[in-house]
């Protein structure tokens, strides 16, 4: 989206930021608390400023403000999840600016970021022309120490604009900085999905065709969207919440040589909805030992529920991490392809509006009766129905 594109937006609260790119304020969505405030009529917008293209991203100033992410690629648009004053977000620090380690590969552009508390996602369109609606939201790995958004969002970017798909790079709370993994950071991934929901129709977006691809760490917080879903809409459906209409749930899930899931060793699975995503399941195998072990046991749960369009590929050759890095040697460096092959064939490739093929399999799934556990029939690993596991709201 060009920054004359955008001209027509002039009313809501957009900032431009660096490389042109824009930078959305929480009131800019009807995030303000007091709804009355939350727009600016025309006539007394402030007019929108393109400042000189900068060398190098940069932190943003530290101000009592919360702090305004940075764009990662140039004309990204960037979105904080939650609104200014949450409950989700420690006040104490939604100030302080990120910390971005620069690429020493590619000039200008962020490899990893650190210092995450006022969590966003930021947007990259497709071209009007070969727009499928889908959006792929890229959750990077990085051990819940630092997010490693270089080669695990940013080279995904144009990637999918290849093929007519949106995509959205999630800046996801850490560990490192004081944060919880399995509540907080899988939160933020959930409330990135109802958040682009919500702003679907603005951007030519088909809500039915978003879902998550989590590398490593980020594929814990995708496998943790892929179950977890029901229980946060029903956590987060409170009176007056603008995002508590739009369901969380991820329309697909791909898993790339992902850390535990809730069905990893010594983890007691949640209870299960019977509308979990179709997944597609990838990593390296010997090379890969303990990431194959959770990509196997996220796949047999699934399979023993007789879910529809789960697809699972371990390599006999490849290592840990590297996302779309050279590995021409080797068929694990065409991981991606197999991936569009799997995606095209349930039909998320479509122009937006059609049906998908996904959504006419998981309707025929659940028109079925559920089948009992155990013997040549067992559906079900764990209890599937509409009930739902605690999840914390923080």
């Amino acid at each position: 989206m060009s920054v004359s594109a955008a001209v027509s937006l002039r009313g809501s609260a957009w900032r431009v930021a660096c490389f042109g790119a824009l930078v959305v304020t929480s009131a800019s969505l009807g995030f303000a608390q007091d709804a009355e405030n939350a727009a600016t009529p025309e006539s007394t917008a402030p007019p929108i400023v393109v400042p000189e293209p900068m060398g190098l991203p940069a932190p943003a100033a530290k101000t009592d403000k919360p702090y305004q992410p940075q764009p990662i690629l140039p004309g990204g648009i960037v979105i904080p999840l939650y609104p200014e004053g949450s409950g989700k977000l420690d006040q104490q620090r939604i100030n302080e600016p990120e910390r971005y380690n620069m690429s020493s590969r590619v000039h200008g552009r962020i490899d990893s970021i650190v210092g995450i508390h006022n969590p966003s996602i930021e947007l990259h369109f497709a071209s009007a022309a070969m727009n499928t609606g889908a959006v792929v939201i890229l959750a990077a790995g990085g051990g819940h120490r630092t997010l490693n958004v270089g080669g695990e969002s940013a080279d995904f970017v144009p990637f999918f604009y290849n093929y007519g798909v949106n995509t959205a790079i999630l800046r996801n709370r850490l560990r490192s900085d004081g944060y919880n993994p399995k509540t907080d950071a899988v939160n933020d991934a959930l409330q990135s999905i109802r958040l682009i929901r919500k702003l679907a129709d603005r951007w030519n977006i088909d809500p039915k065709k978003i879902g998550i691809m989590g590398f490593s760490a980020g594929g814990e917080l995708a496998s943790g969207a892929a179950v977890l879903f029901e229980a946060f809409d029903n956590s987060n459906n409170t009176l007056g919440d603008p995002l508590g209409t739009f369901s969380s749930r991820p329309d697909f899930v791909c898993l790339v040589y992902t850390g535990g899931t809730p069905f990893s060793r010594n983890r007691t699975p949640p209870p299960l909805p019977r509308n979990i995503p179709p997944s597609f399941v990838v990593t390296a195998g010997s090379g890969d030992q303990s990431h194959a072990v959770s990509s196997m046991a996220y796949f047999s749960a699934m399979l023993e529920m007789s879910l529809p369009n789960i697809e699972l590929h371990i390599y006999g050759n490849g290592r840990h991490a590297g996302g779309l890095a050279d590995r021409s040697d080797i068929p694990f460096g065409t991981w991606q392809y197999r991936f569009i092959d799997w995606f095209r064939d349930l039909g998320f490739l479509q122009k937006p509006g059609v049906e998908t093929k996904a959504a006419q399999d998981l309707k025929a799934f659940l028109a079925q009766p559920p089948r009992p556990a155990g013997g040549p029939e067992r559906r079900s690993p764990a209890a599937t129905s509409g009930t739902t596991a605690p999840v914390c709201s923080n």
